[in-house]
């Protein structure tokens, strides 16, 4: 798994996995869209106004948590 940022458009994109040839791009809301891969998989999401939704630290972070070891990793994300 890999999460690319863009912040000239604000947009951030989780691949989930290699990108196939064709995806299909489902609109969830104003700010999700799921890649689907012909095999029904899903390839990625992509979430618009990006900072909005990945700052959840208490200082506008992006707050990455190993589950089993309990380290963390901060990115700050502009504003």
């Amino acid at each position: 798994m890999r999460m690319t940022y863009d912040p000239r458009y604000n947009v951030a994109y989780i691949h989930l996995r290699d990108k196939p040839e064709e995806v299909e791009t489902i609109r969830i809301s104003d700010e999700l869209n799921v890649d689907i891969a012909a095999d029904g998989t899903v390839y990625g999401l992509e979430l618009l106004n990006a900072n909005h939704q990945l700052a959840i630290g208490p200082r506008g972070e992006l707050v990455v948590v190993n589950e089993s070891s309990g380290a963390s990793t901060s990115i700050k994300l502009p504003a």
